[in-house]
């Protein structure tokens, strides 16, 4: 059995809508090992993108615990949390959230910037060779296509050597080709980092790529499918 590198048990998340109560992620306990991969599905409003951000750090439940790389992020400060961000995850989001005053070789070397560390720049335009783009590294978002920008968002992701990443919609906004390509892309990058996968996605195509499936229904979890054949 591989290390669990995520685990949530029993978390709820409940927000005030107007005088009553409204449970928007009810009683989900799941976990995830060093090196797998996972989606989670559902209609809109079933709760997914709230248990990515929690997963994340990027919120904190109402009760329950998530654990991520064994830190129990529920217990911890927003910087403390933001910490373990910046050290063990990376993030591919739909829309890309690329910093549009940076080239694309600079928004690449912005985690590691972040981290203090030095002497990036060789790293940063081998990760954007690596998607493709070593012949754009100057452009700035503005100037790439969107399967350029989602590439760019990859190799940021990447480039902090993640222990776990989070997809969030990752082909939402992209046309058919340009989603293929980025799907083959990211499953080939996240095998050979032997990073966790931890996908949101309403494309069930997309999800049939990971190695299980979490299906979400009102804010529970109602099924769990094991892929066999990944």
């Amino acid at each position: 059995m591989s290390d669990i590198v995520l685990q949530s048990e029993h978390l709820t998340k409940t927000y005030r809508s107007g005088d009553r109560p409204l449970t928007v992620l009810d009683d989900v306990s799941f976990q995830a090992e060093q090196g797998t991969s996972l989606a989670i599905i559902g209609p809109s409003g079933s709760g997914k993108t709230t248990l990515l951000g929690l997963c994340a750090g990027l919120d904190v439940p109402t009760s329950g615990t998530i654990s991520l790389m064994g830190f129990k992020l529920n217990a911890m400060s927003e910087d403390d949390r933001a910490y373990v961000r910046n050290q063990f995850v990376g993030f591919v989001f739909q829309n890309f959230q690329l910093l549009p005053t940076l080239t694309a070789f600079e928004n690449v070397m912005v985690p590691l910037e972040l981290r203090g560390e030095k002497n990036i720049a060789a790293k940063a335009k081998d990760w954007l060779a690596r998607v493709g783009l070593g012949d754009r590294m100057n452009h700035y978002p503005t100037q790439l296509s969107g399967g350029e920008q989602q590439r760019v968002a990859m190799a940021r992701a990447f480039m902090t050597n993640p222990r776990i990443l989070f997809a969030d919609e990752p082909t939402g906004n992209l046309d058919e080709e340009n989603a293929s390509q980025i799907t083959q892309l990211l499953f080939e990058i996240n095998r050979e980092a032997k990073t966790t996968l931890v996908l949101v996605t309403h494309n069930l195509e997309l999800a049939q790529k990971t190695e299980r499936i979490l299906q979400m229904k009102g804010g529970k979890l109602v099924s769990e499918k094991i892929l066999i054949n990944n």
